[in-house]
């Protein structure tokens, strides 16, 4: 298979399942029901949701700063929220062009390298998946218990066990094998686990590390944040567990890698992981597709004006007389 036709089929099987999981996600409520869900909502809780949304948002561009500022670059700050806002707005249509955009756009703006700005976006995405990691730790030790007993219900113990020690000696294994292998694979494994181990020490070497920790421990807080309160606009969901709610915020947002922008997988993430709380399916669902559509609404409106507000203020800020020290 050449080159073209993986990127076509990396481009168009995103595509496909997101409408696949539509349907699927629409045959299992119907749209009156969900139309229904959707005008009982409380709306207040949504407009705080996409507040807080916001708010991690304009942090994202905030922190961009303390990763292009030791390689020589200070952006102005709306270019960097308008190249956040442009880049999620382009992952709606193709997967991961969204990074690209935004490094585009300061290349373009800012006259940042795009290589050199593509790197510090790499190095984001880095501390996020750290942050997401311990997210995750923290919700299985707070739920051991429940996840412990799920598994027995379901699972045979001594199942479980041999799965568990299957697993360790497969992991050992492997560890083995990309550490010693000669091939193109391990060769590319390690590459990755090297840089991301480089990735996190550099965090630590930075000038402003402190800055930059606490903006993705903000942006991420606002991320769960978002979630919990829209939560209260649905009175049939509650009162919801903390506890779903972060099994729930986990769900979801490894959904958004599976389709574009996590269209139609989004709200079945959600109900997957609510139904294992028993909480009932059809509010979850639609608690599901509220909450997906707010923010597509506002990433969609605020990507749209960056989009077309960054050439005119870059042209304006060209046209003004440079003062002198």
């Amino acid at each position: 298979m050449n080159s073209k036709a993986k990127r076509l089929i990396k481009l168009l099987l995103p595509l496909l399942l997101g409408v696949i999981l539509v349907w699927y996600s629409l045959s299992k409520i119907s749209i009156s029901t969900l139309i229904s869900y959707f005008k009982n909502a409380n709306y207040l809780w949504v407009i705080v949701g996409v507040f807080f949304g916001v708010l991690s948002h304009f942090s994202r561009a905030y922190r961009w700063k303390y990763l292009l500022e030791p390689l020589g670059y200070k952006p102005r700050f709306l270019n960097s929220v308008m190249a956040v806002f442009s880049g999620y707005l382009i992952n709606y249509t193709i997967p991961r062009a969204g990074e690209v955009t935004r490094a585009t756009v300061l290349t373009n703006y800012e006259k940042v390298p795009f290589e050199k700005s593509i790197g510090t976006i790499v190095s984001e995405r880095v501390a996020d998946m750290i942050v997401l990691l311990l997210i995750i730790a923290i919700t299985l030790l707070i739920e051991f218990d429940f996840i412990y007993n799920l598994l027995v219900d379901k699972f045979d113990t001594k199942k479980i066990l041999l799965g568990l020690v299957v697993l360790i000696v497969l992991g050992g294994f492997m560890v083995v094998y990309f550490k010693k292998s000669t091939s193109k694979l391990a060769i590319k494994v390690r590459g990755f686990v090297e840089g991301l181990i480089e990735g996190v020490l550099s965090i630590f070497k930075m000038k402003h590390k402190w800055a930059f920790i606490f903006h993705t421990l903000f942006i991420w807080t606002m991320y769960i944040l978002m979630f919990y309160v829209t939560s209260f606009s649905f009175e049939e969901i509650q009162p919801i567990p903390f506890s779903a709610i972060l099994v729930g915020f986990i769900t979801a947002t490894f959904s958004i890698a599976a389709t574009n922008g996590g269209v139609g997988s989004y709200p079945e993430a959600v109900v997957i992981a609510f139904l294992l709380f028993s909480l009932p399916e059809d509010p979850s669902r639609a608690f599901g597709w509220i909450m997906w559509s707010s923010q597509t609404i506002m990433l969609v409106l605020l990507g749209g004006v960056s989009l077309v507000f960054l050439p005119f203020y870059n042209k304006k800020q060209s046209t003004k007389p440079k003062t002198s020290h």
